[in-house]
C-alpha cells in the first residue's frame, strides 16, 4: 500500500503544486484542521498537503471506507488519526468526538458530521471550514444561522460537478458494480434485482428493514461484497456492500479517478486557505467563483494541452 499511496501522491499534479507552494508560504501555520473524510490514498495526498502548509491535521474516516494501510501511512507522516475501519455508528461517533476534542480551528467535513456535533457542544475559536458533499450541504443549510461561520461547499463548485460528480463518480460506481459482480458471479444474480448505493450515507437503501423483513427466508454472503436475500416467494435480492458507498466500501476499493479527486481536493485546499485567511464570511455557501476559476485553470495547465486552455 505504501507504494500505491506514493504513486497516487506523485500523480496528483495540482496537490503537488499546492504542496510546494504551501511549503514556502505556510498559510496554515499554527492552525489545527479537524477532518472526517474517507481515508484512502487520494485523501492522504490532501491531508499531507494541508500539513505541508503548516497545519496540525487531526483526522478520522467515514463509515466502512477507512483503509487501514492509509491510516498507518498517515500516522507515520505526522497526521493524528482517530480510530480505524468501522461500520459501527456508535464507534464512528466516538472517533468524530475525538477529532473535535482537539478543538480544531477549521473543519473539513464530509456529510456534516463534524459541524453538527460542534453545534451540540460548541467551543471558542472555530473559524469555519469546508463541506465536501451535497448530503452535508442539505444537512447544514438549515443550521447556517446557528453556525454563523464560513462553510464552503465543495460539491457546489461547477467544475467539480462536471469533472468529478458527472464523470468520475459515474465511472467509478459502474466499475465497482462490474467488479463486485464480475463473470464468475453472474449465475448468482439470475434475474434478481441488484441494489447498490453511491451516496454518502449508508441509509439511502433501507438495509435494516430489508434484512429484518419476515419475507426474507435466508441471507447468504454470496461473494465478497454481495449479500443475497431470498424471499418467501422465491425471488432473490442482491445487495452490494450492505448499502455502504459501493465504490469505496467494496472489494479492493479504488474510488474515483486520481485526476478528478486531485481537482476536488485542490478546491478543498484553496478553500481552507481562504477561510483561514479570513476572506470568507458567508455560511454554507458555494466555492467562491475566483477559487473555482483558478483551480479550473490550474487543472488545464497541469493535465490539458495548450489548445484546450479556456479563454
Amino acid at each position: 500500500m505504501t507504494s500505491r499511496i506514493e504513486w497516487v501522491r506523485g500523480n496528483c499534479r495540482l496537490l503537488a503544486g499546492i504542496s510546494a507552494e504551501f511549503g514556502r508560504t505556510r498559510p496554515l501555520q499554527g492552525i489545527t484542521i479537524g477532518t472526517g473524510i474517507h481515508l484512502e490514498p487520494k485523501t492522504a495526498a490532501l491531508l499531507l498537503t494541508l500539513a505541508d502548509g503548516g497545519a496540525r491535521v487531526v483526522s478520522t474516516g467515514n463509515l466502512s471506507s477507512t483503509q487501514a494501510d492509509v491510516v498507518a501511512y498517515l500516522r507515520d507522516h505526522g497526521i493524528d488519526v482517530a480510530g480505524g475501519t468501522t461500520t459501527d455508528q456508535a464507534e464512528h461517533d466516538l472517533h468524530l468526538e475525538q477529532v473535535l476534542a482537539a478543538r480544531p480551528d477549521l473543519l473539513l467535513d464530509n456529510g456534516g458530521d463534524l459541524f453538527v456535533r460542534y453545534l451540540a457542544d460548541p467551543y471558542p475559536g472555530l473559524r469555519g471550514g469546508t463541506e465536501e458533499t451535497t448530503s452535508g450541504r442539505m444537512r447544514l443549510q438549515p443550521l447556517a444561522g446557528q453556525l454563523n461561520l464560513p462553510v464552503l461547499v465543495i460539491n457546489d463548485s461547477p467544475i467539480k460537478q462536471f469533472a468529478e460528480n458527472r464523470h468520475a463518480v459515474g465511472q467509478s460506481v459502474l466499475e465497482s458494480y462490474q467488479r463486485i459482480t464480475t463473470g464468475a458471479d453472474l449465475d448468482l444474480l439470475g434475474d434478481g434485482v441488484v441494489l447498490c448505493n453511491a451516496g454518502h450515507f449508508p441509509t439511502e437503501i433501507a438495509v435494516r428493514q430489508l434484512l429484518d423483513s419476515p419475507r426474507v427466508v435466508s441471507q447468504v454472503e454470496a461473494a465478497e461484497g454481495i449479500t443475497t436475500l431470498r424471499l418467501d416467494d422465491g425471488r432473490r435480492i442482491h445487495l452490494l456492500t450492505r448499502g455502504h458507498m459501493v465504490n469505496l466500501a467494496g472489494p479492493r476499493p479504488l474510488g474515483n479517478s486520481i485526476e478528478s479527486m486531485d481537482l476536488g481536493f485542490a478546491l478543498q485546499a484553496r478553500c481552507l486557505e481562504a477561510v483561514a485567511s479570513g476572506t470568507v464570511s458567508a455560511a454554507v455557501t458555494p466555492v467562491p467563483a475566483v477559487i473555482d476559476r483558478a483551480v479550473a485553470s490550474a487543472f488545464l495547465d497541469a493535465y490539458g494541452s495548450p489548445g484546450c486552455r479556456s479563454r
